[in-house]
């Protein structure tokens, strides 16, 4: 997969079937993606994620609230 330049700048190509690069890679487009990005991945996917990815606390938080009605 070629990712789009805007979400990552630092590499051509990346290997999704490979946990690493995807988890940082849903961490790249939970941050800098747009919602067609976000929406690309399967949502279950990013809640059982969401504990370990390292993402703003604001970005973070909009998930939790998201998917647990954190506040």
């Amino acid at each position: 997969m070629q990712p789009k330049r805007y979400i990552v700048w630092s590499k051509q190509d990346l290997d999704l079937d490979d946990r690493f690069q995807r988890e940082w890679y849903i961490q790249q487009v939970l941050t800098h993606g747009r919602a067609e990005d976000v929406s690309a991945f399967p949502w279950i996917e990013i809640k059982d994620l969401l504990p370990t990815l390292q993402l703003p606390e604001d970005v973070k938080s909009l998930w939790k609230h998201y998917f647990y009605d954190e506040r």
